[in-house]
């Protein structure tokens, strides 16, 4: 099975209140199938460095799957 892994952005409401209280108003999450993994980011490029760590380890998964 291929997995996905995306980065979304919530806003408002959708925003983890820790970071409400900072004074963000949106903030990014990582999404692997659809659903979230791990907790919310401050900022896209920290969700963008999950992401990629999270692309790494499927690719490392799959591998391992073939041998």
């Amino acid at each position: 099975m291929q997995n996905k892994v995306d980065v979304a952005v919530m806003i408002g409401s959708g925003v983890p209140h820790a970071l409400r209280a900072l004074g963000q108003k949106a903030c990014w999450v990582v999404l692997l199938n659809g659903e979230q993994r791990g907790t919310a980011f401050a900022s896209r490029d920290e969700a963008e460095e999950c992401r990629a760590a999270w692309q790494a380890l499927m690719r490392l998964e799959q591998s391992d799957s073939l041998h």
